[in-house]
């Protein structure tokens, strides 16, 4: 199992170690700065950060192509990521892949200064809460056919998979936890 973490801009190195613990030796984690790299992939995490930067680099790149070229590729987004996978960006013209049947809001939750941390109930990662922090972090306000709804804040949606993909506003890679990354990996990706 080869696992990437978008390189471009955002929080690569956290998720670079996150993966890693979520791995646990059972595959090789890579920074993938080059389109060549994606098609050596199991699954590809898109990290927090720009989005509107991100984007454009990853069509700088091509690296948005190898990602459409390859179908069979699951994809973790979070935050900046989760607004590169919705097919929806409310009221703002940027680049997106459009792979999940979501409409995302950015920075619907406020600034920098807005910035918070909460305990989320995600069933499908046990009965302890998930300590999750948002940062300038999106939300789903529209989960398609076929998206299922995983997490919320208050009536905001956080967090939702469709099939190999896998959509958080917030940032998991910012803390020890590496349940969502497991998650991604065993349950998203069927990688063992």
């Amino acid at each position: 199992m080869k696992v990437g973490v978008l390189a471009l801009q955002g929080d690569v190195a956290e998720h670079l170690s996150a993966m890693r613990r979520a791995v646990r030796g059972r595959g090789e984690v890579v920074a993938v700065k080059k389109a060549s790299q994606v098609k050596e992939l199991s699954a590809l995490v898109i990290p927090g950060g720009e989005s509107t930067t991100i984007g454009k680099l990853m069509q700088k790149y091509g690296i948005d192509r190898a990602i459409l070229s390859n179908p069979e590729l699951a994809i973790f987004g979070t935050c900046a990521g989760a607004i590169l996978l919705a097919k929806e960006i409310e009221n703002y013209e940027q680049f997106s892949l459009r792979l999940m049947d979501i409409a995302v809001a950015r920075n619907a939750f406020g600034r920098q200064r807005e910035s918070f941390e909460v305990d989320l109930e995600i069933p499908q990662l046990g009965e302890r809460p998930f300590h999750a922090v948002f940062i300038r972090a999106p939300i789903i306000t529209r989960a398609g056919r076929g998206v299922e709804v995983l997490a919320r804040v208050e009536d905001a949606i956080v967090l939702a998979r469709q099939g190999r993909y896998l959509a958080c506003a917030f940032h998991p890679e910012l803390t020890r936890d590496a349940r969502l990354h497991r998650y991604f990996l065993e349950e998203v990706a069927g990688l063992s």
